[in-house]
């Protein structure tokens, strides 16, 4: 199955979905060291976002979160790709400056079509989600 969505960062990349109702904040929310979620209560404390396809609402908090996404990347511990419902450009432009591929504002509800751990390849470059 494809479905189209709007690019944000260029790029091609594929892994397993990592997916979540709750919007994310880079900065206080995820370990630039590790990539492991540590804002407590959150839906993904204590996951990992290194490698997957991480697919969440949109984003929340400081402008800094850019920055801590590029230091993920910098530590080889970001997501491989990332998929918004609507993106925030605290999130967008952590992906573009850390070249990670991202598209927001796909045609079919994403948590309803995309399952967590399901092989995921996303293709910003074609702007399409391919399951």
């Amino acid at each position: 199955m494809q479905i189209k969505g709007r690019i944000i960062a260029r790029g091609k990349a594929r892994g397993k979905a990592l997916v979540c109702r709750d919007a994310i904040s880079f900065l206080g929310g995820i370990d630039p060291k590790t990539g492991t979620v540590i804002e407590k209560g959150h839906a993904l404390e204590g996951k990992n976002v290194a490698g997957t396809v991480l697919v969440f609402p949109t984003g929340k908090g400081s402008t800094v979160g850019s920055y801590v996404m590029l230091q993920l990347k910098k530590n080889g511990k970001a997501p491989a790709a990332i998929i918004n419902a609507t993106a925030e450009p605290i999130i967008a432009v952590g992906a573009i400056i850390s070249g990670i591929p991202m598209l927001d504002k796909p045609e079919k509800d994403i948590f309803s079509a995309i399952k967590d751990g399901a092989n995921v390849e996303v293709d910003a470059e074609k702007g399409i989600i391919i399951l």
